[in-house]
């Protein structure tokens, strides 16, 4: 999946990627923030499943009685199937989510005694976990130099120039090429920032953005 950049436009996308990084650092400043509410691994782990094709927002609404109903992953292995499709109805998709969710729980369980792992590859083997859950737990719970590729940083990243590419994985590698490894958990919170307030999809404010400058995508004066 991974593919190297050339030395010559490696060299042009980390100079963009520092100086998107500066400026975005300028402003948001380096405290980490995580939209979903969790108070723990597992609450992390499950937010995340339910927050495919849905809003922070929305999940923060479900999972405030969800985790009051279900306080451990024994009680999610546990859950009848219907009924928690019926807890997670209004985040999507909610068939696939509440049977990945007590299925993950149950290996969890069987494989890691309950608590959630730190490496890519044992993350990914949990059902309904792909590249972004795992990178989303293991930036925020155990701090390990993570890109998360959500839909803000593909647009985002895309209108600076930072990739061309359109598979997340691939952007998640390329990404990881440019951008200072410091700077990797910090990129995904501060691009959520500026997708949800000045660089929206539908209607981007570039006079208003602090990246015009440097965005080859700016909206021309």
């Amino acid at each position: 999946m991974e593919q190297k950049l050339s030395k010559r436009k490696k060299e042009l996308l980390q100079k963009q990627a520092r100086r998107v990084s500066e400026r975005l650092i300028a402003e948001y400043t380096t405290e980490y923030r995580c939209y979903l509410n969790h108070e723990n691994a597992w609450q992390l782990l499950f937010a995340t499943i339910l927050s495919a094709q849905c809003t922070d927002a929305r999940v923060n609404i479900v999972t405030a009685d969800l985790f009051v109903k279900y306080r451990s992953v024994e009680a999610f292995a546990k859950a009848d199937l219907k009924e928690l499709e019926e807890d997670i109805r209004p985040t999507g998709f909610y068939h696939n989510k509440a049977k990945n969710i007590i299925e993950c729980a149950k290996m969890l369980l069987e494989k890691h005694g309950g608590e959630v792992p730190q490496t890519i590859e044992e993350l990914v083997e949990l059902p309904g976990v792909g590249r972004k859950t795992a990178n989303v737990i293991r930036g925020n719970i155990y701090h390990r130099p993570s890109i998360v590729v959500d839909t803000h940083v593909k647009r985002i990243s895309k209108k600076l120039g930072l990739t061309a590419q359109d598979d997340p994985e691939k952007i998640e590698f390329e990404l990881m090429e440019v951008l200072p490894e410091e700077y990797w958990i910090l990129y995904n919170i501060h691009i959520i920032q500026l997708g949800r307030t000045i660089c929206t999809a539908r209607s981007p404010k570039c006079e208003e953005c602090f990246l015009k400058e440097i965005c080859p995508s700016a909206c021309p004066k």
